[in-house]
């Protein structure tokens, strides 16, 4: 007799929790992270799921129909709506549509100089003091075309961004929630995360002071630097657990970027990297929450310091590191997640896909605590031929 929806949708949870936990499932998840990719799928530009909301969450359940042996994906990978992101005149994006082909990517437009910056160096004590009212009093309005600061004049086009901005924030997230019970009563796909971290050295290397600024900092202001991190700290640990699954059973997502390698040395890394990032992360799984660490780019040098957070407290994706080295370091204490090369995907053909899936399942995931995805966001260079053979051999080869 065929499962029901609720039946085939408690398995392939139960199928996620247990890998994430270090523990045997019956086979191995296939957790893809797609983000414009979903859009090929359904027939959209990134254009048309970039501008258009409920296009893009179409779009994600779309593929979860089509491609059999999804067990969990993220409810929304093209997390840059223009219905947002124009109603307070955001300077810092590029959109298809707008400034970019149709069939390009939303771009992130980080700050060249100390005069493009978003927050100054001398900026550094007004922040600490009270990062809320930095933000709505400096930041925004210097990363807005329409927002003005306190003591200029007030425009109609200032009191419009801030209203629409915070309605059309309303409706996305709340959008963002349907579509959880909407995937799992359309599709029986588990959304695999809720809730949102980053690094609070992050947060000012990528939003605040970009990465030259930051990389001055270190050298011109370490104190203030360091100061500045630990102000941010508490809110990104509030901003991870507000939208924390109140079930406690996927984890929050944590985008990491400027503690890769290639960055900043080790010795950077300890000083002013990780011990904040570790503070949150215990405390996220102090409460009961586990988080996935999506480590863009190579962070090898990094992988024994990360031994040092508790045991299952965090799922480890593999991007751009040897997954076979990232498996022998931190396989025993927690999961491991990636594993197939964005650029098979794209350039590939299926069966050396079905082929590299079944050596990377073989030679890993026997034990349990793997979970298989590309090793970066899938976007829309990816071959829809190749991304069902992957969900194919992770059915084929992944049983355990």
């Amino acid at each position: 007799m065929a499962k029901t929806m609720e039946q085939l949708y408690q398995e392939r949870m139960e199928r996620y929790i247990k890998a994430m936990n270090l523990e045997k499932p019956d086979k191995v998840p296939f957790r893809p992270f797609a983000a414009e990719f979903v859009g090929n799928i359904a027939g959209y530009t990134a254009q048309e799921v970039t501008h258009d909301v409920d296009k893009a969450l179409d779009a994600v359940i779309t593929m979860c129909k089509e491609i059999e042996g999804i067990d969990a994906a993220v409810v929304n990978m093209v997390y840059v709506w223009t219905g947002m992101t124009e109603t307070y005149g955001t300077k810092y994006l590029r959109v298809p549509g707008i400034d970019l082909e149709p069939n390009e990517s939303f771009q992130y437009m980080e700050p060249r100089t100390e005069e493009d910056a978003f927050m100054k160096m001398e900026d550094y004590d007004e922040f600490i003091e009270n990062p809320t009212e930095f933000v709505a009093n400096v930041w925004m309005p210097r990363i807005s075309k329409y927002i003005v600061g306190p003591g200029k004049e007030n425009t109609f086009k200032n009191n419009m961004a801030w209203l629409k901005g915070g309605i059309s924030c309303m409706m996305y997230f709340q959008k963002l929630g349907a579509q959880v019970a909407r995937m799992k009563e359309e599709t029986a796909t588990v959304s695999c995360l809720a809730g949102a971290l980053k690094a609070p050295f992050d947060i000012l290397a990528d939003k605040f002071r970009g990465f030259r600024g930051v990389a001055y900092d270190i050298r011109r202001c370490p104190d203030k630097l360091l100061k500045a991190t630990e102000a941010v700290a508490p809110y990104m640990k509030w901003n991870a657990l507000a939208g924390a699954d109140p079930e406690k059973k996927v984890p929050v997502g944590h985008w990491m970027h400027r503690g890769a390698t290639g960055f900043f040395s080790q010795e950077i890394f300890d000083k002013f990297y990780w011990p904040t990032l570790k503070m949150v992360t215990e405390e996220i799984w102090e409460a009961g929450h586990q988080t996935i660490y999506y480590a863009e780019g190579k962070w090898g040098k990094n992988l024994k310091t990360f031994r040092e957070l508790p045991d299952k407290s965090i799922i480890f994706h593999c991007d751009k590191d040897d997954i076979y080295e990232v498996h022998r370091i931190l396989g025993d204490k927690f999961a491991i997640s990636g594993g197939v090369p964005n650029d098979l995907l794209a350039f590939g053909e299926p069966e050396d896909v079905k082929k590299h899936v079944k050596k990377i399942l073989q030679d890993l995931a026997k034990d349990g605590g793997f979970i298989l995805d590309a090793q970066a966001i899938m976007q829309q260079d990816t071959k829809i031929e190749n991304f069902r053979a992957m969900a194919e051999a992770c059915t084929e080869y992944g049983v355990l």
